[in-house]
């Protein structure tokens, strides 16, 4: 059990770090951002030669450091969106009355380069681990991928919270595609397929027979799964999750 409980306090830990360090060197003043692009492309060029070294190293450490890099390549396109550097060709509001089509073209728009960015980064990631026993990194990657894109289209369809309190202010135009009520059709679904996957992934990681490289390497990937159905459901429940991130978000006061 110990095996499976210390990468699911790491992952619980690089999970809650370094969505506040995002928040807070995207809540600096606008002069920052440059070398906090420049500093997260290097991290993130370091990671892809980490996960180039360690996709033959079937070994825990291997898990570990497949995984950190994973989430080091997602950090660089998390920043470069939330700054603004990689967004869409749409940097405007929905118009207001548009049908629910034209906001699904409209968002979608606003956010083309970013998707297209997360897919070459997926097979950059792919590449390098392609043939190679340990895929620990590409699974991470593609669990952000996925659950990510599941939470897009939750916040389309409705949910309670939409999370302003995340959007810098140059995105706030990104709320006009956002709808909100207490669930939509889609949620209980999202829910319920990660929730079973998150269940055999736990499942097949605490099985006695398993190696410590696939026994850390699922952990890894089950907390970073049963973390993202946790943020599907900090969409639908009234609680104040702005507070896990607090000093992540304090430097949006200062800034302004």
């Amino acid at each position: 059990m110990t095996e499976a409980g210390l990468p699911a306090l790491y992952a619980l830990f690089v999970w809650w770090f370094t969505t506040g360090a995002i928040l807070y060197l995207d809540g600096l003043p606008r002069h920052t951002y440059r070398w906090s692009m420049l500093g997260a492309t290097v991290l993130a060029l370091a990671a892809l030669i980490g996960l180039d070294r360690s996709a033959d190293s079937a070994t825990a450490a291997g898990a570990y450091c497949a995984f950190t890099c994973a989430i080091v390549v997602w950090g660089w396109v998390e920043i470069s969106f939330l700054m603004g550097f990689v967004t869409g060709p749409r940097t405007t509001a929905a118009p207001p009355g548009c049908s629910e089509w034209q906001r699904f073209l409209f968002a979608t728009q606003a956010i083309a380069y970013h998707e297209l960015a997360i897919l070459l980064a997926a097979l950059v990631i792919a590449v390098l681990s392609s043939g190679a026993p340990n895929a620990v990194g590409v699974w991470t990657f593609l669990i952000l991928w996925v659950m990510r894109l599941s939470a897009k289209l939750n916040l389309f369809l409705g949910v309670r919270n939409l999370g302003e309190e995340f959007l810098p202010e140059r995105l706030r135009y990104l709320r006009s595609f956002f709808v909100k009520r207490p669930m939509n059709l889609l949620f209980p679904v999202s829910v319920t397929a990660a929730t079973i996957a998150a269940a055999i992934l736990w499942t097949e990681a605490t099985v006695t027979t398993a190696t410590a490289f696939d026994r850390t390497g699922l952990a890894l990937a089950a907390s970073l799964l049963s973390l993202a159905i946790l943020e599907h459901w900090f969409m639908v429940l009234p609680l104040p999750t702005a507070g896990l991130w607090s000093w992540g978000l304090r430097s949006r006061g200062t800034s302004r």
